[in-house]
């Protein structure tokens, strides 16, 4: 980790970074966008090695992909503040979904952008984090500012708040008509572990059919 003297909006030192994303041709990409912007330490494709990858090399900063294989970004925010509460993740997404954004910022990343951002505002955006600023794509802010200013209602739907974030993703997709084989694909898990899933989706929410799934899932504007 940089020292506690050192200011990264001055340019006395970069961000030491790490790349979360489940492709590799996109983590190519961004370490040339960004440049000698930052200094990318390490690269992870799922949880897991991520995880790991974090652990054994701490940057600065994170740059978290939301939507990965072996349980999604919250996972890998959930298990590496639990032991690293010191170390700061930004979201970058090609999903714009206001429970994605939401869901992060709940788990302890400190902003969000899409993967439409250039280079130089992504730069700037991991220096602002560095630095401990909260950084936001302008449309997703919004979605923050609504979920954490509705004070006078549950800050989580009690039942979406069962479901953990592999079981929401799966969930997501169901709703939308995907197959089993589809979703397997999409979530890069087997056949029987999304039906595994979606099971014990059912069992929480105490539904009956992928039919009513969908339909909970659309009314709660999930997909």
């Amino acid at each position: 980790m940089a020292d506690e003297n050192t200011t990264f909006g001055s340019g006395a030192a970069v961000p030491r970074v790490v790349i979360v994303d489940d492709h590799r041709l996109f983590r190519s990409g961004v370490r040339g966008e960004l440049g000698d912007a930052v200094d990318v330490i390490g690269e992870a494709g799922d949880v897991d090695s991520a995880v790991h990858v974090i652990t054994e090399h701490p940057p600065d900063i994170v740059l978290l992909d939301v939507h990965l294989p072996g349980g999604g970004g919250v996972e890998v925010l959930r298990r590496v503040l639990a032991s690293q509460p010191e170390i700061k993740f930004l979201a970058l997404s090609v999903s714009d979904a206001a429970e994605d954004v939401i869901g992060v910022v709940r788990g302890g990343a400190r902003g969000y952008v899409t993967k439409t951002i250039s280079g130089k505002e992504l730069a700037d955006a991991i220096v602002r984090v560095a630095d401990g600023d909260a950084v936001f794509s302008p449309r997703l802010a919004g979605f923050v500012l609504d979920a954490f200013a509705a004070t006078d209602s549950p800050p989580m739907d009690p039942e979406l708040d069962r479901l953990t974030q592999r079981e929401r993703e799966v969930l997501r997709l169901i709703a939308r008509g995907y197959a089993y084989k589809e979703v397997g694909k999409e979530l890069f898990i087997s056949v029987k572990t999304v039906e595994t899933h979606v099971s014990s989706v059912l069992r929480k929410l105490q539904l009956s059919n992928r039919h009513e799934l969908s339909r909970w899932a659309s009314a709660r504007k999930l997909f």
